[in-house]
Formats: C-alpha cells, sequence, structure tokens
C-alpha cells in the first residue's frame, strides 16, 4: 500500500540500521552505482545534541525517474537514525529553530515548487509555512526564531500564465527576468490566522546569500545585476533594514562581492571578494566589515588562503575566527581565521573530501559529510574545540557493496618539468606486474579537481564498475584546475590542449612506466571542459583506441555565441573570436578533426544551455563524414549534468559498453 506523504510525524519511525536485508552482488554495475543513498545538509541542533540531513535516492517505476529527498533526525550520544519525512515528493535544506524545538524545510510536495514548512519535534505533521507561486530558493531563520527571511523568484503574472496555456508564450532573450527578491515571513499568525510573506527587496537585482544581524533588525544579502550566470561578476553586498525595507550598498565595488556573514556579537561582517577585475578561474580574498553603531568601516581583506577559493562556514562563537573549507589537491582542507591577527591555522584532520560543512547556531559543533574512494559520504560532527569526526550515519548499510579498486595519489613531472598529480585506482584484485587497460578520465571546469571522493556512486562514469571490469582509472589534475593555487589554476590561459594536454599524457605515461597500464589498451573520457580534452585528445594523437566526450567543447567561436556564459571563453582567451580567430581555431577540436580515427562516443542533454548539444553534433557529425566509429547519446530534458536516475543510468551502460566494445577487458565475476 502505497504511504500518504501527509504522514509527516514522528509516531512510528524507522531505524536506519535494522530491517533491512542485504543486496547480494559480487561485482560492481551501472544498477548498484545508482542504488548508493547520497547524504547531505547535515546540520546540528543549537545544543549539541541532535542533527538533521537528507538522505537522498534513486526512485524508478514505470513512469517516474527522479532522486527523492528526505529528511532524518539523529541523537548525536546514541547514533540513532530516525527518518522524520516520508512521500513520494521530496523535502529538504533542513534547519533548526533557535530554540532547538523546531525545523524549518522546503519542500515540492505541492505543484512541485519548493514551499516552506515547520515542524515540531514534540510529534505531529509538518504545516506549511508558504502557498506561493514561485518556488522558495533558500532561508534563514531570525536570531529570535519569531521570523525567517527567504528569498523567491517572481512569479509568472496572471497574462504570462494565459498566454503559456493559449502557446502565446513567445519572449525576448534577456528581457523581463525573473528577479530573486528577499521576503520575511512572521512564524506567529496574524489575527486573520494568516502569515503573510512581506517583500524586502524591490531594486533592479538578483539576490542570492544574506544573513541576519544580531538584533534581527537587518538583513546583509548579495546580489547580482540579473540571475544570469554571466553575470556573477556583478556580486554586491547590501543591508535591508527589516521593519521599513530601506537597502542601503555595503559594498559594490568593480570586484564580485558574495556571501555576507554577521558575527555573532553583531560588530563585524565578512564576505567573499573576487580579484578586481573578476576572473573566470576565479580567486578571492575573505574581507571583514567593522561595525559601530550605525558606521560601518572601511573593508580590511584579511590574508590569501592557501587555493584562493575559500568556501565560508561561519564565525567563531566569540567572533574572533572566521572558519572556512577549500580544495587542497585531492582532498579537502579545513582552517580557521584569526581575525585580529590575520593568521590562518590548518585544523587537522583525517585524509577525505569533506563537504558541506556547517557550524551550529552556539558555535560548539561542525557537522559535515565525509567520504574517502572506498567509503561513501555520511553524516559526521566534530567538536570546534579538537574536530575530531564522529560518524553518526551509515544510509548505504543496507546494501551490501562490493570490494571496490585500490585508489592512491601519484605524481609526476609533465613535459615541462611542472609537478602534476592525480589519482590512480587499480582494478579490483590487481597484481603488481598485471598490464591492465587503463582509461584517462579529465574533469570539467577547467577549474575542477578530482578529489578523494567515492568511487561506487552516482554519475556518467561508473569508475566501480570499471574497476570491476579489469580497468585501471587515471583522474589527472593538469593544470587549470582547482586545489593548487591561483598560479597553477590560469597556467592554461589562451593554452587549452596546449600544457594541460602535456600533463595528461605524461600521466598516462607515468601509469604506463609504472607497469599497469597497457599501452595496447587506453582509453580516454571526460564531460564539459574534459569533454573538450577528450575531443582535443583524440585531434592530436592516435594512441586511445576508444573515447567518450561528455557535453563537450568543441567549437570555441560556436560555444562563445551560444552558451549562456558568454564572457567564459574571452576570459580565458583574451578577446573576442572575431578578435582573437586564430587562437579559437586553433585550440579548438573542430577545426583539428583531419586526422582523428578513434572510435569516439558523445553524450549530451538536449536542454543544456551552458555547453548547447550543438557542440556535440558539430563533433558527431564531422566524424561520420571522416568515417570515423561514432555515436551519439541523446539525453531528453537533461540539463549540463544529467539530473534523472534513468538518464544517468543510460550514460553508465554506454560508457562501459563502449569501452568494453573498444578495449577488450574481459568481465570478472567470482
Amino acid at each position: 500500500m502505497k504511504r500518504l506523504f501527509a504522514a509527516t510525524t514522528l509516531v512510528g519511525l524507522v531505524v536506519l540500521f535494522v530491517s533491512a536485508v542485504p543486496a547480494q552482488t559480487s561485482v560492481w554495475d551501472p544498477e548498484t552505482q545508482l542504488k548508493v543513498k547520497a547524504v547531505g545538509t547535515p546540520r546540528v541542533s543549537p545544543d549539541g545534541k541532535r542533527m538533521v540531513y537528507t538522505v537522498s535516492e534513486a526512485v524508478t517505476t514505470a513512469d517516474r525517474s527522479e532522486f527523492v529527498s528526505q529528511i532524518w533526525l539523529a541523537t548525536i550520544a546514541i547514533k540513532q537514525n530516525l527518518q522524520i519525512t516520508f512521500g513520494d515528493k521530496s523535502s529538504t535544506n533542513p534547519k533548526w529553530s533557535p530554540d532547538g524545538n523546531w525545523i524549518a524545510f522546503m519542500s515540492n510536495r505541492k505543484d512541485n515548487k519548493n514551499n516552506l514548512y515547520l515542524l515540531s519535534l514534540n510529534g505531529g505533521e509538518a504545516e506549511p509555512l508558504t502557498d506561493l507561486k514561485s518556488a522558495v530558493t533558500n532561508f534563514e531563520w531570525s536570531l529570535d526564531g519569531r521570523s525567517i527571511a527567504f528569498t523567491m523568484a517572481d512569479p509568472k503574472t496572471e497574462e504570462e500564465e494565459k498566454n503559456d496555456k493559449g502557446k502565446n508564450d513567445f519572449h525576448w532573450v534577456d528581457e523581463n527576468l525573473k528577479m530573486s527578491r528577499l521576503y520575511v515571513l512572521a512564524i506567529q499568525k496574524d489575527a486573520n490566522g494568516k502569515r503573510e510573506p512581506r517583500k524586502l527587496t524591490t531594486g533592479n537585482y538578483n539576490v542570492s546569500g544574506f544573513s541576519w544581524s544580531k538584533d534581527n533588525s537587518r538583513i546583509a544579502f548579495s546580489h547580482t545585476r540579473t540571475p544570469v550566470a554571466n553575470d556573477w561578476t556583478t556580486g554586491d553586498v547590501s543591508i535591508v533594514e527589516v521593519a521599513t525595507a530601506r537597502v542601503t550598498v555595503l559594498a559594490n565595488t568593480p570586484a564580485a562581492e558574495s556571501s555576507p556573514i554577521y558575527s555573532p556579537d553583531g560588530k563585524s561582517i565578512a564576505m567573499l571578494v573576487s580579484d578586481n577585475p573578476p576572473r573566470w578561474a576565479q580567486t578571492g580574498v575573505i574581507q571583514v566589515f567593522t561595525i559601530n553603531g550605525t558606521n560601518i568601516s572601511q573593508p580590511r581583506s584579511l590574508v590569501a588562503s592557501y587555493d584562493g577559493q575559500p568556501d565560508l562556514t561561519g564565525w567563531s562563537a566569540d567572533s574572533k575566527r572566521i572558519y572556512f573549507s577549500e580544495a587542497k589537491g585531492t582532498g579537502t582542507q579545513i582552517y580557521a581565521l584569526d581575525v585580529a591577527s590575520n593568521r590562518i591555522e590548518e585544523i587537522k584532520t583525517t585524509p577525505a573530501v569533506y563537504s558541506a560543512l556547517d557550524l551550529n547556531r552556539s558555535g560548539t559543533t561542525f557537522s559535515f559529510t565525509r567520504q574517502t574512494p572506498d567509503t561513501p559520504g555520511d553524516a559526521f560532527v566534530a567538536a570546534a574545540s579538537d574536530f575530531v569526526p564522529v560518524q553518526i550515519s551509515r544510509v548505504n548499510a543496507d546494501l551490501k557493496m562490493p570490494a571496490v579498486g585500490r585508489t592512491e595519489v601519484i605524481r609526476w613531472k609533465s613535459k615541462d618539468g611542472k609537478g602534476i598529480e592525480g589519482l590512480l585506482t587499480y582494478p579490483v584484485g590487481y597484481q603488481n606486474g598485471q598490464r591492465v587497460p587503463l582509461i584517462l578520465n579529465v574533469h570539467g571546469g577547467p577549474t575542477g579537481v578530482f578529489q578523494q571522493s567515492f568511487i561506487g556512486g552516482r554519475g556518467v562514469y561508473p569508475l566501480a564498475t570499471f574497476a570491476s571490469r579489469g580497468y585501471a582509472i587515471l583522474r589527472a589534475n593538469p593544470r587549470g584546475s582547482s586545489g593548487y593555487g591561483t598560479e597553477f589554476r590560469r597556467a592554461n590561459f589562451q593554452d587549452w590542449g596546449g600544457g594541460d594536454y602535456q600533463d595528461l599524457m605524461t600521466g598516462v605515461d607515468r601509469v604506463i612506466e609504472m607497469g599497469v597500464a597497457d599501452p595496447d589498451r587506453l582509453g580516454v573520457m571526460g564531460w564539459s571542459y574534459g569533454g573538450f580534452m577528450t575531443s582535443w585528445i583524440v585531434t592530436q594523437t592516435q594512441r586511445f583506441k576508444a573515447a567518450s566526450a561528455g557535453a563537450p567543447v568543441t567549437n570555441l567561436m560556436s560555444f562563445n555565441g551560444t552558451s549562456d556564459i558568454a564572457a567564459f571563453i574571452p576570459d580565458y582567451f583574451g578577446g573576442q573570436f572575431w578578435e582573437a580567430m586564430d587562437l579559437y581555431q586553433k585550440h579548438s577540436p573542430i577545426f583539428n578533426v583531419k586526422g582523428v580515427t578513434t572510435p569516439t562516443m558523445i553524450q549530451q542533454g538536449d536542454a543544456d544551455v551552458r555547453v548547447p548539444i550543438s557542440q556535440g553534433y558539430e563533433f558527431y557529425n564531422a566524424l561520420k563524414v571522416k568515417g570515423v566509429p561514432t555515436r551519439m547519446l541523446v539525453l531528453p530534458r537533461q540539463p549540463h549534468g544529467p539530473t534523472e536516475p534513468k538518464m544517468q543510468l543510460a550514460a553508465m551502460k554506454a560508457n562501459l559498453e563502449w569501452f568494453e566494445k573498444y578495449l577488450g577487458a574481459q568481465t570478472s565475476r567470482k
């Protein structure tokens, strides 16, 4: 019998670790990888005794293909985990009330639009706080617990809805954009028994991050000129008075300002500030404004972090330190920045990938997810005083996972002597001296970075399955990657397919020299910029026997003219394509396609606005004309990365079949 969604209650809840029959499987396959559950947004209660987090899993039936998230509640001392939301629709982004008695969260259970809900931890069902025509994108409790501020894009007008139904829905590009506004909502109902949101921002800009002041009278918020991705460089920060909705500008330099956070004592505001002018291979610093009554000081720029891409977590309880994290090589490093002394201290952690780092309202406890190449992500806590991680959830305890291939960090010198790092995953059961097929995996970005994340999760490339089938996989971090500092991240300017190509090829050579890779059975795959590099590689060498290019940039000229980030390529290549035509042609795979012989598969979503599907078609049609073995998998409705389970599964299976066809790896089964 189907569970009714309205049954959101603390009665009759399920303990996470029991009543599960382990699935019996001996080797990884795409279907098993799709079953792996993902943990998100762990947050600890103000008293540090409980945690909420979300668990996302694939739902695939004859008429459904989606990932559904539900909220779980953990009692930290005894590590008891209970599911507290249920149903066919997702419940996400749970946040504690300041007194720790309530959870507010977002859910799309009505009209498939996110609204706000309130759940008492003393029992009962979740109560809707809003019933909006548009969707809530984020929210924050006021520090007194009496109000919630939230952001929501402008809804369609009645005339627009009428035109939609009547198929009179033409529109003008970059006109009538739906701006995200900041609203405030009282938790207590008014005299008419209603809660009416009040709009705080009406200016011609798009609101993103925001933070309440200590006395609940003001909200600092970041905003950009439009919601278009290309306009992130226009980021500014302002402050709005909650009572009057009066807005004053705090920071509006040519740099991009974002992510404002009030200190607990109300005397400072920290924010992220990009370099000036902003570059797409981003680097920035933390700035702090000091508040004295109604006076706010000029900003003070603090010391630069190792990678120049700090992700702010929050202030310490005494308002003396700012916590942040960022990539460092193939892992994550967490830092504490002492504001007075302007010094950064590394917080000692176990090597792993840490994400969703959050500090509870009292400043006593961190929550986060942690994963390693052979361990899926779970929810952890650590005291702010010593940061000793304690695992709280085991969301995949009901899935008997097969063994995964061993992953290690390897290093090598590129052709010009630059040091490069990558992750080498061995086949399951690998024995020294064996020569095995190798797949080179290239990340996106190009400012992405391969980290020591779990190889058995979802996505388009089934790494654990490849390792189960006898493949080694090299995930290299060539120049242009994050995690190695600003100079390294910008070392590929005007040189896509140059030094980065050599970084990748010398990495493959290194694995061959180690006695691991069979030089006659090499493959390459990658998505986005990784798709660009895959397409580029097959135009430069015939050493690879198969290639899979996902959402590939293949023509820098047409990509520049059709992508939603039109300023991206000109920033990397020093001008528009009509100003640097020779450079654009030189570095475009489509203009170097003449010598390609490698069988190449292309995968792309037809709703991709970041790398429009025409990029894939250009390369596919060129390969067909040349008689190169090729296939192109179109994923309907999918944006830049597939978001539906069935589409991810289709991509994983296609990649597995493509490489098995051309690299000849033998499937090993126990």
